[in-house]
């Protein structure tokens, strides 16, 4: 699939790559012709990963290394490590997830706020903040967010995870504001764009569930799919936007 694909030669940095969602598009990345450098807090799945896409793909680069995503220092370190051994970095897919609800909203516990701002915001900020400089230097550089129909209508059950998904949505929108100003007249040249899904669904939550229908949930393969369209399309059309791959509420 490589051939003339926006993504021939590209560098690709993923955040989360060791999930189901991380792992499609590590496959997805590298069969476009991209060199893609996985990060993940677990290094067996990331590893499980990083092999996968190498033997769908021989002679792709992928590489996947444990990065703490709260550490700024670290993440840092990482983005400017990859941008150092690779010469440039085209763009930050961010996958990394978590999920906490509740019967209603009385019944939230605020435990599940103080997770979920690290998982869904605070590694956000990071990535988002090292990888900056290089994306904008890119002529085809891309922040890429994974967000939820709930940030935009949340429900009593979801309001810690609502929020937080609200928060990284607004976090990637001021980046993508950066990006518009930067490219004045002209255009952005880099972009900061938000996939929005109702909820994500691969092979092994359906085979725990046969009979599960999933309705309106969103293939890991299918977000693969969009995440690498991302390079497809101009900046301005995608920067600031939130892409529907759902019903919107």
């Amino acid at each position: 699939m490589t051939g003339n694909s926006a993504l021939s030669g590209a560098v690709v940095a993923v955040a989360g790559a060791g999930g189901p969602a991380g792992r499609a598009a590590l496959l997805r990345l590298a069969g476009a012709g991209a060199t893609v450098v996985g990060a993940d807090a677990d290094e067996d799945r990331l590893a499980e990963a990083v092999d996968a896409a190498r033997t769908a793909h021989p002679g792709a680069t992928v590489v996947g290394e444990r990065v703490d995503l709260l550490d700024r220092a670290a993440t840092r370190e990482w983005a400017e490590r990859t941008e150092k051994a690779y010469g440039h970095v085209d763009g930050l897919v961010h996958l990394v997830g978590g999920w906490r609800g509740s019967k209603g909203f009385a019944a939230t516990d605020p435990a599940d706020w103080d997770l979920l701002e690290k998982l869904l915001i605070r590694t956000v900020q990071q990535t988002s903040l090292a990888f900056h400089g290089a994306i904008g230097r890119s002529e085809r550089g891309r922040f890429v967010l994974v967000s939820a129909a709930g940030a935009s209508r949340p429900t009593a059950g979801n309001a810690a995870y609502a929020a937080a998904k609200a928060a990284a949505e607004a976090w990637t929108l001021a980046m993508a504001d950066d990006f518009r100003k930067a490219g004045g007249d002209a255009g952005p040249q880099a972009a900061a764009a938000i996939l929005v899904v109702k909820a994500l669904v691969h092979d092994a939550m359906r085979a725990e569930r046969p009979n599960a229908k999933f309705a309106g949930f969103t293939d890991v393969g299918e977000l693969a799919d969009a995440i690498a369209g991302i390079w497809e399309r101009p900046a301005r059309e995608v920067n600031g936007n939130r892409l529907w791959l759902t019903e919107k509420p």
